[in-house]
């Protein structure tokens, strides 16, 4: 249908045939879906006021739940979940998107999962999650909230194969990733990837680590490869914050320029995700003069795939703040920012 509007005639035409007044037979949702939203708004420019919702996205799905999806999905605010993190888990494992759902909430659940992302970066993280199912329809993510309207730290949360996105159901927009813990990753072309991770959405923020690295000096560079390995890959550990015992090298041991060149590297390796979300985070680090309480560490042997010095595997960690991407055998990417 969309072909329909290529010139102002064919433009015409469809406005003939769905005269106004027959819009009140299909739903806004309908209308937008099945024509697409520009060409639907070029035609209909009525439709522009009813698709301003002051509810956020995530706001008009907990309002479209039934009792029965209200009872399963809806979790106590406070529930433990909420600082769960695992490479692949499921908040409600019964209940996924595919099954229990109707499509006008499955598309509402893709519309508020793109909006997490940065503009150019939603259809790799689409593609992320499909290649992800693994071509198995079980394993569709699942979806969930904490708390409820009535909480200022209502939240919503999209789970599954290498995929954890939260934010404040609330709003669109600014707030961060709400203190609790996100996941990121994907094996692209094999499950031991390539030194160069050919096709992973996410290697740019190993590249961008590694830009970071060789700004520093070779002493810098000595403390900053860990003698050890990275920590455990395990939900009670992978996220643990320390306030002692930090491998690599101290934010306070680099240079005030070299402290910017992190705080920018942190920005730019932050990019897939929403603009206002980035803002959010950075902001926090600034005001929290986090910089120089944090500690980077990359990590060699079995951990630099190719044994080439292009470190795939880092951290950049502190008593507030938690960011462990490990590269081998794929990207695996966790970032816990305290609120």
């Amino acid at each position: 249908m969309l072909a329909f509007f290529q010139d102002s005639r064919e433009h015409d035409d469809m406005k003939s045939l769905l005269h106004s007044t027959d819009l009140k037979f299909l739903s806004r949702r309908e209308i937008l879906r099945d024509f697409g939203a520009t060409a639907a708004l070029a035609a209909f420019p009525s439709l522009r006021a009813a698709t301003t919702d002051k509810d956020s996205l995530p706001m008009q799905f907990y309002k479209s739940l039934t009792e029965e999806q209200h009872a399963r999905i809806v979790l106590p605010v406070d529930h433990a979940k909420r600082k769960f993190i695992s490479n692949w888990w499921y908040i409600c494992p019964e209940q996924r998107l595919h099954t229990f759902y109707t499509k006008d909430q499955q598309d509402l659940v893709k519309q508020i999962f793109e909006s997490l992302h940065a503009p150019e970066y939603r259809e790799k993280m689409n593609w992320q999650v499909e290649k992800d199912l693994m071509g198995q329809i079980k394993n569709t993510p699942s979806v969930g909230f904490f708390g409820s309207p009535k909480d200022k730290d209502f939240e919503f949360i999209y789970t599954g194969h290498h995929v954890t996105r939260r934010c404040n159901a609330h709003t669109d927009q600014c707030l961060g990733f709400g203190g609790a813990p996100i996941f990121y990753g994907n094996f692209a072309k094999a499950f031991r990837e390539t030194k160069d991770h050919e096709g992973n959405p996410f290697w740019y923020q190993g590249l961008l680590f590694n830009e970071f690295h060789s700004t520093l000096d070779g002493k810098q560079r000595e403390k900053v490869l860990a003698g050890r390995e990275p920590r455990e890959e395990n939900p009670a550990s992978v996220i643990l914050k320390r306030k002692t015992d930090l491998p690599g090298i101290s934010g306070a041991d680099l240079s005030k320029d070299q402290q910017a060149r992190l705080l920018d590297t942190m920005r730019r390796m932050l990019a897939c995700f929403r603009p206002d979300d980035v803002a959010a985070t950075i902001k926090i680090i600034e005001d929290k003069k986090m910089v120089e309480r944090l500690f980077i560490s990359c990590y060699g042997g079995a951990f630099d795939i190719g044994n080439d010095k292009v470190w795939d595997t880092w951290q950049i960690e502190g008593p507030e703040m938690v960011w462990y991407f490990r590269g081998m055998p794929h990207i695996h990417g966790y970032f816990h920012l305290a609120a």
